[in-house]
């Protein structure tokens, strides 16, 4: 079976990439806490740490920091590059 392109996800991105998200998907309730704390399509997200061992991500959405376990980070899609 053939593989399809997809965008890229924010779990793919290195600390200090950044991206504009293109596309939230995942249950209604995590995308509900995910807008709520900023995280919305055509906002720019920057990577700042990754946690050792399959830790969270630290990142910045506008002047927010916040910590994502990399399962949600898995379903936020990104464009990759400065914003």
């Amino acid at each position: 079976m053939p593989k399809t392109k997809s965008s890229p996800t924010l779990d793919k991105l290195r600390p200090g990439e950044s991206g504009t998200i293109s596309a939230l998907q995942g249950d209604t309730e995590l995308i509900h806490r995910l807008t709520a704390l900023g995280v919305r399509a055509g906002k720019c997200v920057q990577v700042l740490r990754r946690a050792s061992f399959a830790g969270p991500l630290h990142i910045r959405v506008g002047t927010t920091d916040l910590m994502l376990r990399i399962s949600e980070a898995c379903c936020i899609g990104v464009e990759p590059g400065r914003c």
